[in-house]
């Protein structure tokens, strides 16, 4: 896993938690539901959490693929293309 993907990970959950205990304290003090409200609301947020973890893990990140000293120097041989039209 990459420093990214786990940051990624970290990040997510802790937006979710804050969701789920948010939801909770709504449903506890303004709006009556039934018991199993709360049941389908945190299966509702692991789900949630899974799918859009899962949906990121299998996006491809194209910087990874390029070697950073070839990338630097593609970059300074278009600087010097564009140098030498001018």
């Amino acid at each position: 896993m990459k420093k990214k993907d786990f940051i990624f990970t970290i990040g997510l959950s802790l937006l979710m938690g804050i969701i789920w205990v948010v939801g909770e304290l709504v449903m506890g003090l303004w709006i009556a539901v039934k018991p199993s409200a709360h049941i389908f609301w945190i299966a509702g947020i692991v789900v949630v959490t899974l799918t859009i973890n899962i949906w990121h893990s299998f996006k491809e990140d194209k910087s990874d693929l390029t070697d950073p000293k070839r990338a630097k120097y593609e970059r300074k041989v278009q600087k010097r293309k564009k140098d030498k039209e001018k």
